[in-house]
C-alpha cells in the first residue's frame, strides 16, 4: 500500500499550464455554480458553455448528478459525504484547470466551508463562486426532477432547504449572484458572459 514516503510527484517535469493556455489561446478558470436543486445551475452552465464554444473556447462541465453517477457514486448526502464529494470534484476541476480549460461546476454546495475548501484546492485566483439564487418555493414549483415532491413525502433524506440547511453568501464573500427568480434565462446568460469573458480571453499582449 502506498504511503507518502513512497509517492514522488512528477509535476515539475510536466508541460506547464502556461503552455497549454498559449496553445488553446485562452485562460483556464473554474466557475463554481452553486445553489438549491432546481435553481438553474445546470441550465445556465450548459447554455453558457455553448456560447463559449461558438467563440472557440474549450470548456468542461462537471455536473453534480453526473459525478454522483460515476466517480462519487459511493457517497451519500451526510455532512461527511458532502465534504468528500466537494473535495474530489475540486481536485478534478484543478486537473482541467491545469490543462488550460474553462471549467463550470454545478453542485448544491450548501455550506460556506465547503465552498471555501473548494477554493483552497483550486486556488482562489482561478476560482469564481457563482450563486444561482432562487427561493425554495420557486424551486419547489419548478421541481424539474420531482425531488421536492419526493422530499415533501419523506422520500428524500437530508434534502437541502428542508432537512439540511443552505447557507447563502454574504456581502463579504464577494460571490457572483445570478437570480433566476428575478430575471429571465437569457438575461442570466448575458450577465454571465459579460463577466466571464474578460477572465478567460487572452489579450493581444498576453
Amino acid at each position: 500500500m502506498s504511503t507518502p514516503d513512497n509517492i514522488h510527484t512528477e509535476f515539475h517535469r510536466m508541460l506547464g499550464r502556461d503552455a497549454k493556455e498559449a496553445q488553446l489561446r485562452q485562460r483556464g478558470h473554474v466557475f463554481w455554480f452553486y445553489g438549491l436543486s432546481g435553481s438553474g445551475k445546470s441550465t445556465l452552465a450548459n447554455a453558457v458553455e455553448r456560447k463559449l464554444t461558438e467563440r472557440g473556447i474549450l470548456t468542461k462541465i462537471l455536473d453534480g448528478d453526473n459525478i454522483r453517477s460515476g466517480l462519487n457514486r459511493d457517497l451519500g448526502f451526510s455532512d461527511q459525504d458532502r465534504q468528500e464529494n466537494i473535495r474530489r470534484i475540486s481536485e478534478v476541476a484543478r486537473l482541467f484547470l491545469d490543462a488550460g480549460i474553462v471549467v463550470f461546476t454545478s453542485f448544491i454546495t450548501p455550506k460556506r466551508d465547503l465552498r471555501a475548501a473548494a477554493a483552497e484546492i483550486v486556488g482562489a485566483d482561478d476560482f469564481t463562486p457563482v450563486y444561482v439564487q432562487a427561493s425554495f418555493e420557486a424551486c419547489a414549483e419548478r421541481d424539474v426532477k420531482g425531488l421536492y415532491a419526493k422530499a415533501a413525502a419523506g422520500g428524500v433524506k437530508d434534502f437541502t432547504g428542508k432537512d439540511s440547511s443552505f447557507e447563502e453568501p454574504t456581502t463579504a464573500d464577494n460571490d457572483w449572484v445570478v437570480s433566476t427568480d428575478s430575471q429571465t434565462e437569457q438575461e442570466s446568460i448575458n450577465e454571465l458572459l459579460e463577466r466571464i469573458l474578460p477572465l478567460i480571453e487572452l489579450t493581444a499582449n498576453a
